[in-house]
């Protein structure tokens, strides 16, 4: 990660001049990692000056992504998603998740997953707290009386639940609570 990372402190790459207004983007809930991994991870970041947006409003489940946080990713050479056990129960992280993805997959964006305290299988395989996020916004769906909306969100999960598997599958870092380092194929922190 640090080598990635020392690359996009390098050489102003937050300049006008590349086209981008932040080096790193933060895509994380609130309520797991706001005081405490996230709030170091930042200031870490900002320390190796790499300039890192980091979103200071906690996001609400169930409204649309501010165009505000559209903006800063797309104004982002790379995206660090702290994947955690409630992520998947927020629309809007959910909504970073697919629009980080698209950019990965349409330009140069780098994205740099880390698992906090959940295991990338349970995040591939739908399992843990990642299996009861999606059945509950589907039931929030199935409740909406207008047709145009309901389809509008189902097509939304589905983007979500490919977004999901497709982040998993990306090499990240794991990290465990006490900076306890075990042998996977995952790089830890």
């Amino acid at each position: 990660m640090m080598v990635i990372l020392t690359e996009l402190s390098e050489g102003s790459s937050s300049s006008p001049i590349s086209g981008h207004k932040y080096d790193v983007f933060l895509s994380f809930r609130d309520i797991d990692t706001r005081n405490g991994f996230t709030d170091h991870l930042h200031k870490a970041l900002l320390d190796a000056n790499i300039n890192t947006f980091l979103d200071d409003e906690e996001i609400q489940t169930g409204d649309d992504l501010k165009p505000e946080l559209e903006s800063a990713i797309t104004a982002s050479r790379a995206s660090i998603i702290v994947l955690s056990q409630n992520y998947a129960s927020s629309t809007w992280c959910l909504d970073e998740l697919v629009l980080i993805l698209d950019l990965r997959r349409t330009s140069k964006h780098i994205v740099i997953p880390i698992f906090y305290h959940v295991d990338p299988t349970d995040v591939r395989k739908k399992q843990s707290r990642f299996q009861d996020a999606l059945p509950e916004h589907k039931q929030r769906m199935e409740a909406e009386t207008d047709a145009e909306k309901r389809s509008q969100q189902a097509h939304k999960i589905e983007l979500w639940r490919k977004a999901l598997s497709e982040v998993a599958d990306l090499k990240g870092m794991n990290a465990m609570a006490g900076n306890h380092f075990l042998a996977t194929p995952f790089l830890r922190i």
